[in-house]
């Protein structure tokens, strides 16, 4: 959020438009004009100064530049129309400039999101984002289809969160897996195989009820088979 600010205030203060190819994969915002690599020489990467003057301008080849979602063509600019990430494809001709586009990420109902959140009052409407403070996802997003979810008590996932948690500890011994935890109290959790998924699911949830010894031997067995 900081960094998108610092956007804000730069494009309103001084009106710069930024170089297209230097905010690759960064956030972009509705209302800000990115200047394309045939302007750049012109204007400079880092906003929009004094053109030379060019005895040879006409005959420099103009590149098309095909604009995707979330972007339009303003003059010789791009115009940013939604906050996303700003993304690109390779042209696939010499004389073709590539595909430019902002990918929102909009998530559809029923989709498995890790994000965290930024408002989270009571007298206030919550506020939930899948970026962190420099603006990147960092794992953060959309998690993929497989993989399992289930719930558990806040009390289990506050212990697997602790930096000292044996737990955690020995279920990552046992087999490779992904794992995710929620201070909703979900869990996500994703191995190799179905079978390992649900193993250490089942593991997780029981773990709560069980002492230390029982854990061990419990452990034990699954490392031996």
């Amino acid at each position: 959020m900081a960094e998108a600010a610092a956007v804000v205030a730069e494009s309103l203060a001084g009106y710069r438009a930024r170089a297209a190819r230097a905010v690759l994969e960064q956030v972009v915002l509705p209302g800000e004009e990115l200047l394309l690599p045939e302007q750049e020489d012109g204007e400079g990467p880092g906003g929009a100064g004094e053109r030379p003057l060019r005895l040879n301008a006409g005959a420099r080849s103009r590149r098309r530049v095909v604009c995707g979602p979330g972007l339009r063509r303003c003059g010789d600019r791009l115009l940013v129309t939604k906050c996303g990430r700003l993304r690109h494809k390779e042209p696939g001709s010499g004389n073709d400039g590539g595909v430019y586009w902002v990918d929102s990420q909009q998530k559809r109902v029923g989709d498995l999101i890790y994000g965290q959140f930024v408002v989270a009052n009571k007298d206030m409407e919550p506020e939930m984002v899948c970026i962190d403070s420099c603006g990147r996802a960092n794992g953060m997003g959309v998690i993929g289809q497989d993989g399992l979810l289930f719930k558990v008590t806040l009390g289990l996932i506050r212990r697997l969160l602790a930096s000292d948690c044996e737990i955690l500890q020995e279920v990552g011994k046992l087999y490779p897996l992904e794992i995710v935890f929620g201070m909703n109290g979900r869990i996500w959790v994703k191995a190799k195989t179905i079978q390992q998924t649900l193993i250490l699911a089942n593991i997780l949830e029981a773990c709560e009820h069980m002492t230390a010894d029982q854990r061990k031997q419990i452990f034990s067995r699954l490392a031996e088979s």
